[in-house]
């Protein structure tokens, strides 16, 4: 009985998978995911929320549940300044929550049995999101200055780590529950740049804000985009035929130490886009990344995004992978640090390696890529004996003012004694030539007779 229930089953289905459009639709509705066990094995707590839950994967947790009384808080303020009914969010989130659904990856059963229980956490959720965010402007009239959250307090103490778990991928909220909360309460529909801006005024302060993003999936989706967004302002020469296709081992870029060794520059990019590498005439720009102790586990997440959800590309991944072949120890990381590309506020220089060298286990890199031009030119260049020749004469004779006029005194003795000789042995072999106006002149003895 139970196989023919299963051979029904598998009928049933191929009957609706004969369209191949149904299947790429119903991919494209993807775009949060529990990261699987062998990618969160190499480092647990870089995809684990430690202060708010946002969305059905970590909702309930014991360690979050401190949170949701002022998650409830939010909610209560939000009703209250914008005087709409609770059952009008309801509503308008019941519209859509097939779609928000298909948005989680896998999902559990639960949540789609239950359809009140997953409305009210993307409701409460996207409330106290938005109000997290209005906050870092300024805290709303409607709360107490002494807020342990909204308050300045907050901002110091407590928004941190909240901003540390909203860019986690397992901990996002559709855009479209914000998106949908902001009509209710303003009866207006908010571009997404608007939202975008106050995403990344909160994420990035310091970061001037990139406009022209277009619609993002979620707020780990705005910032990706955001590192991303422009690309190399330095162009790369494309490669000569004979260089496209080089042997498996000859395209390893080495360190960033062995790279200076063979006359390679490194300069800082004009802007802070993860895109903006490039290497062209000896000199590789990148640009410049501040590493503290929130970059771990931000990159793990972008790398996680870019490898499950199709279509996001891969160039934080390409990044990071291109970083973690330049810096193997300490000294990559120092001279790095010299000239202004990487900015170390996490601690030691070891630190810095021990956290690039770890980044990339067990990722795949696309080989058809900008860096992947960068990386061949490096390549190439490392293998020009005149260029090796030509950075140790710089590095041993012009490294510092002294050492300039040393070697300019002993090319100028050099040229001096050689000149000195050749004169020397001009003169012992050039014949001697009298000169009768000055030669002394001796009488001639008188021939004598003899009888």
């Amino acid at each position: 009985m139970e196989e023919i229930k299963w051979v029904d089953q598998i009928n049933g289905e191929l009957i609706k998978s004969n369209d191949p459009s149904i299947e790429e639709e119903h991919w494209k509705r993807h775009s949060i995911y529990k990261v699987p066990s062998r990618v969160t094995d190499l480092n647990k707590k870089a995809f684990r929320p430690h202060a708010v839950s946002f969305g059905p994967y970590h909702y309930g947790e014991e360690s979050l549940k401190a949170m949701e009384e002022h998650k409830h808080r939010a909610l209560l303020h939000f009703l209250k300044r914008c005087k709409k009914p609770i059952e009008l969010l309801f509503q308008r989130m019941d519209q859509v929550v097939e779609e928000l659904r298909d948005s989680y990856k896998p999902l559990d059963p639960i949540w789609t049995q239950d359809t009140p229980r997953f409305l009210q956490v993307m409701i409460v959720d996207g409330c106290f999101m938005l109000e997290i965010l209005r906050a870092n402007e300024c805290v709303p009239d409607d709360y107490a200055d002494n807020d342990p959250v909204f308050g300045e307090h907050g901002k110091l103490y407590v928004m941190p780590h909240i901003k540390r778990d909203m860019l986690m991928l397992e901990n996002q909220l559709p855009m479209k529950v914000l998106h949908i909360l902001i009509e209710v309460e303003t009866d207006t529909t908010q571009d997404d740049e608007e939202l975008n801006e106050k995403i990344l005024e909160f994420l990035t302060p310091c970061n001037p804000f990139i406009r022209n993003m277009g619609k993002c999936m979620h707020l780990l989706d705005v910032y990706r985009k955001s590192l991303i967004q422009h690309g190399p302002t330095h162009p790369t020469p494309i490669p000569k035929a004979q260089f496209l296709h080089l042997e498996h081992g000859d395209d390893i870029v080495r360190s960033a130490r062995e790279l200076h060794e063979v006359g390679v520059r490194f300069k800082k990019s004009k802007t802070q886009s993860l895109r903006d590498v490039s290497f062209d005439r000896g000199v590789l720009r990148l640009p410049t990344i501040i590493v503290d102790d929130t970059t771990e586990y931000m990159l793990l997440n972008l790398i996680a995004f870019e490898c499950l959800h199709v279509g996001a590309g891969n160039e934080v991944t390409s990044y990071v992978f291109f970083m973690s072949t330049i810096i193997d120890n300490t000294m990559d990381v120092a001279l790095l640090n010299r000239r202004g590309i990487l900015i170390n506020v996490l601690g030691s220089d070891k630190d810095v390696a021990k956290l690039f060298n770890s980044l990339c286990k067990d990722i795949t890199v696309d080989r058809q890529g900008v860096l992947d031009v960068v990386q061949m030119n490096l390549s190439n260049y490392c293998k020009k004996p005149w260029n090796k020749w030509r950075a140790n004469l710089t590095q041993t004779y012009f490294r510092n003012p002294w050492a300039i006029v040393s070697l300019i005194a002993a090319i100028f003795l050099f040229t001096f004694t050689i000149i000195q000789t050749i004169y020397t042995i001009f003169q012992y072999y050039q014949p001697s030539s009298p000169d009768p106006s000055t030669s002394p002149s001796f009488p001639r003895p008188r021939p004598r007779h003899f009888p």
